[in-house]
């Protein structure tokens, strides 16, 4: 038999794991509209404050050697931009299966407001907040203060009754993720989605003896293949950690098909995009789905769910 990529997420049915990571092809309605009509099974918005933000200077993103370096700084068209989008396209498209809508304001106070606004409006798909943005000039990442992360999940979950799930950091201590996790029981969360960059790496051009990207001196967040070490660890950790109940996405250093065969077999049930989106454009949702259907045929696996969390321990 052929393998399938059918995945289930919210008891809703995919077509395979595949969608891009929120930040990359999602400014635009345009691209969203790229990404509706590509083989990603479903979509994330760019994540979005209050108001239209430029982001910080450029250049901002730089590609390497071993993926990509960026100081973003959260451009993006505002909250309403895209809400009027998702809205649309839930009309449009009334039979598809529920977006993703990203949000990351810069205090609680605006994550609250928009989140309060999201619960009020038609918006019927689910909603990520991102608790991780490593690129934004004096302002910390919120998920590294655990208290934080409390004060804000107790006041979310106060009103916002839809499917809501949290974009994390990496962490790199068992104590941290025992920690976390233990704090993101507490809270009826739909998944987690593992990992952000990993904050303030350095690349530096050697020849020109100059760091690559403008802002913050050159510190920026680390993608693509530097990463996936790193994000394969945050899977796992949180996949046996977490109440069944809440999900894993997949996030960082996904280029081939095997890099999400491993993310899966780690325990993540969608998977998200970056760096390799940025490169390559959307037909890399094609050719990722093409990949890993070869693994799965060559290992005799029919459905992800007969190999998905099973990773092995020596």
């Amino acid at each position: 038999m052929v393998a399938s990529l059918d995945t289930t997420f919210l008891d809703h049915s995919y077509e395979n794991p595949f969608m891009n990571a929120s930040g990359v092809h999602c400014m635009s309605t345009k691209e969203l509209d790229e990404l509706s009509n590509s083989k990603a099974s479903t979509f994330i918005t760019k994540s979005s404050t209050s108001v239209k933000r430029a982001g910080n200077p450029e250049p901002r993103y730089r590609s390497v050697p071993l993926g990509s370096i960026n100081s973003m700084g959260l451009p993006n068209e505002g909250f309403e931009y895209y809400l009027e989008y998702a809205t649309k396209y839930q009309k449009k498209n009334s039979k598809a299966n529920p977006i993703f809508f990203s949000v990351a304001g810069m205090s609680v106070s605006e994550n609250l407001k928009m989140l309060r606004a999201l619960q009020d409006s038609d918006f019927h798909g689910i909603v990520e907040l991102n608790l991780s943005c490593p690129n934004v000039p004096g302002k910390p990442q919120v998920a590294y203060d655990f208290e934080l992360i409390k004060e804000i999940l107790t006041q979310v979950f106060e009103f916002f009754t839809k499917p809501l799930g949290v974009k994390l950091p990496p962490y790199f201590d068992f104590a941290h993720f025992d920690a976390v996790a233990k704090i993101l029981n507490q809270y009826p969360l739909a998944y987690v989605n593992c990992i952000n960059s990993i904050g303030n790496g350095l690349y530096i051009d050697a020849q020109n003896e100059s760091v690559v990207i403008k802002p913050k001196n050159g510190f920026g967040g680390l993608g693509g293949e530097y990463v996936k070490p790193t994000a394969l660890a945050n899977v796992r950790a949180f996949y046996t950690r977490l109440n069944p109940s809440i999900k894993v996405i997949g996030t960082g250093g996904i280029k081939t098909g095997q890099d999400a065969f491993e993310h899966l077999l780690c325990g993540a049930t969608m998977l998200q995009v970056g760096t390799e989106l940025c490169e390559e454009g959307v037909t890399v949702f094609t050719r990722l789905e093409n990949e890993l259907k070869e693994i799965m045929d060559r290992k005799g696996y029919t459905s992800i769910e007969q190999f998905r969390g099973k990773l092995k321990s020596l």
